[in-house]
């Protein structure tokens, strides 16, 4: 039963971030971090913009993992897990609007017995722009890469 709910969680997850655009102020985690500036590239010519931008998910075990980074995937992963990609921005829509980056945590065993998201973390350019708040938010880690 467990599956069938945390499979579900995931495919609406799925569909919420590939579908939906609210239009909505960014929340708080999506606030571009001061010290996370673009890195241009010398003679690019094309004007491309690149971050170094990594998820993570915490904790001991195994538990799904969802995440848009340079594909969209679900895997199941051994904790602590981390990926890390260059994103490359090259269009201006994308510099201005971004590239949403997310990972949706699965449940792990929190010390009182019960299941809890584990805890994720987003940093670009090595500095921590997005988390779930050590796991204690029910919100997945998301964040636009300008």
């Amino acid at each position: 039963m467990r599956k069938i709910i945390t499979g579900a969680a995931l495919v609406l997850a799925t569909a919420l971030l590939t579908g939906c655009g609210s239009g909505d102020s960014p929340a708080p985690a999506d606030k571009p971090a001061s010290a996370a500036q673009p890195k241009a590239k010398a003679g690019d010519g094309g004007g491309q913009v690149k971050h170094e931008v990594t998820l993570e998910v915490l904790g001991t075990g195994t538990t799904s993992v969802y995440y848009n980074l340079d594909t969209n995937r679900m895997e199941q992963v051994q904790l602590p897990w981390k990926k890390t990609s260059t994103i490359t921005l090259t269009t201006d829509a994308e510099k201005k609007v971004g590239l949403g980056v997310s990972v949706v945590p699965g449940s792990v065993t929190g010390s009182d017995g019960m299941l809890h998201a584990a805890p994720c973390v987003i940093t670009v350019d090595g500095k921590k722009v997005a988390d779930n708040q050590d796991g204690k938010s029910d919100k997945m880690c998301e964040y636009k890469v300008k």
